[in-house]
């Protein structure tokens, strides 16, 4: 597959005003606790948001911070900041104060809409910080700041969205490695349309009758896509809450509003199918689910088909090429691996000289496609060590079949050299998974007294019964070669979590 859109091109415009244009202006857009929104009113509220910013001095190419739970002001805040022509940078608005401080100087803002709610915490920061945004109030109480709510009444209707360029700067994402500091990286207009085209309309299908419904909220890039801009593209629908998710709060919505479609992660397809409830729970409204951000072992794909009879797709995607680029397809799943490319990208398996490698040999995800970003702000050397040409080179290990099938094997910081041998922790973790008592599980190497690097294991049980650790590491033995099981166990009732929701290796590492 292969598009191109013209050189003049807003997302905006394509996600939101085209829909309007077709004559779907009445057709649902958002579901949300209290009401339904139609594009229409979508497309009233963006253009209010785009006002909004220009007459608070936003300018087209600028970064603007949007820290909003799940709703219909992100919505419009987002398509705003699009409209205007400027670089929407989606936080998680619960992030600490030292986080705050350090994304206002990183990115240099000069606005930032936010939640009323959150607002003393974004005060405090500003405080700190060298230099500090001015915030746009959305909901609560007046306060010192502009609300969008006052401010909104004084603008006139519409907007004539910016003319951007296709390779315009459109939005910051921020990649979601499992150690380390987050690095924005630096997306396109063109970019996020041709992952709608290549993977939401053409790999799964979206089509108008679906109704989505996601477990990561939307800042998060996975969810931004699949719950928002796939089924704007098809004048779809999506369901938002803004609370946590949790599996009550899914099976409700799931209920209520019967989506076709749910975006998944592991641990959320973990909780489920070990909820009390799960087996009277009516799920046949989907027409499959889909899984990303941390791979999905083969006996959890098998437990949640069990329940719920549900084709649920893994998939992997990275923030350098914005979303999904390997996926299990609908009615071809092989569990336990990540499927095939999906058409309108290259993968490739290759060595540390950046050669291909044989069908079976673990290597380095080379991939090409139309979806690449521009690079890292401010990380020159690490652009250049991950954007080569029209390759993108990221640190996760990949091996291929000889029929095509890829099969995630970890990360490149995250592999551990045991007595002169490499371990992968994917592959532990998918063994003790597979052991009853298991109900998640992370492999990390840990430094002993002797300088010696040991895998360590980070295990919530089901149950922590007399001898079990004993008994996990002899089911490893069992499973693997025995220089690969896990030295010691740590059971623990939850893992720390990175800002996408992925177990945060590094703080397992340093024993936190």
């Amino acid at each position: 597959m292969d598009f191109r859109p013209p050189e003049r091109f807003n997302l905006a415009d394509y996600l939101l005003d085209d829909r309007v244009r077709e004559g779907r202006g009445c057709r649902t857009a958002l579901h949300l606790a209290d009401r339904a929104l139609s594009y229409a009113e979508v497309q009233a509220l963006a253009d209010r948001f785009a006002r909004v910013l220009e007459r608070l001095g936003a300018l087209p190419e600028e970064r603007v911070l949007l820290a909003l739970p799940d709703g219909a002001e992100f919505v419009g805040a987002l398509f705003g900041v699009l409209k205007l022509g400027a670089v929407a940078v989606m936080i998680n608005r619960d992030l600490t104060v030292p986080d705050l401080v350090r994304m206002f100087e990183y990115t240099r803002a000069r606005h930032a809409v936010v939640d009323a709610a959150v607002l003393p915490a974004f005060e405090e920061a500003a405080t700190a910080a060298s230099r500090a945004p001015r915030f746009l109030a959305v909901g609560g109480e007046p306060s010192s700041h502009p609300s969008f709510e006052e401010e909104g009444n004084r603008v006139p209707a519409g907007f004539v969205n910016a003319a951007t360029h296709r390779d315009d700067p459109a939005i910051w994402l921020f990649s979601g490695g499992t150690t380390g500091r987050p690095k924005a990286v630096v997306q396109t207009h063109a970019s996020y349309a041709n992952t709608t085209e290549c993977y939401g309309k053409a790999f799964l299908g979206y089509g108008e009758g679906d109704v989505t419904l996601s477990v990561p909220k939307l800042y998060f890039g996975y969810a931004t896509g699949a719950n928002l801009f796939f089924p704007f593209a098809v004048g779809g629908a999506s369901v938002l809450f803004p609370e946590k998710p949790t599996p009550e709060a899914l099976f409700e919505k799931i209920r209520r509003h019967r989506p076709t479609i749910l975006v998944n992660v592991p641990t959320m397809v973990h909780h489920m199918v070990t909820h009390p409830g799960a087996a009277a729970e009516d799920l046949s409204c989907l027409r499959f689910s889909i899984s990303a951000g941390e791979a999905l072992p083969a006996p959890l794909y098998q437990r949640w088909k069990e329940a719920f009879g549900v084709e649920l797709l893994d998939g992997l995607g990275t923030a350098e090429m914005w979303h999904i680029f390997l996926s299990n397809r609908p009615g071809d799943v092989r569990p336990g691996t990540l499927g095939k490319a999906v058409p309108g990208f290259e993968v490739e398996v290759r060595d540390e000289e950046g050669r291909p490698l044989p069908p079976g040999e673990v290597g380095r995800l080379w991939v090409k496609g139309r979806s690449r970003a521009i690079g890292y702000w401010q990380e020159m050397e690490k652009t250049a060590e991950a954007f080569r040409g029209e390759w993108v080179v990221t640190g996760d290990l990949l091996s291929q079949d000889a029929e095509g099938y890829f099969t995630y094997c970890g990360r490149a910081d995250d592999v551990l050299k045991v007595g002169g041998r490499w371990v992968v922790p994917q592959e532990v973790e998918s063994c003790l998974i597979r052991h009853p008592l298991v109900a998640e599980c992370a492999v990390v190497g840990i430094v002993n007294e002797d300088g010696l690097t040991k895998p360590r294991a980070y295990v919530v049980a089901r149950e922590r019964r007399p001898g079990l650790e004993e008994e996990l590491k002899a089911f490893v033995v069992r499973e693997l070669a025995p220089y690969k099981h896990p030295r010691e166990i740590v059971f623990v009732d939850d893992f720390p979590r990175t800002h996408l929701g992925k177990v945060d290796r590094g703080k397992l590492k340093a024993g936190r």
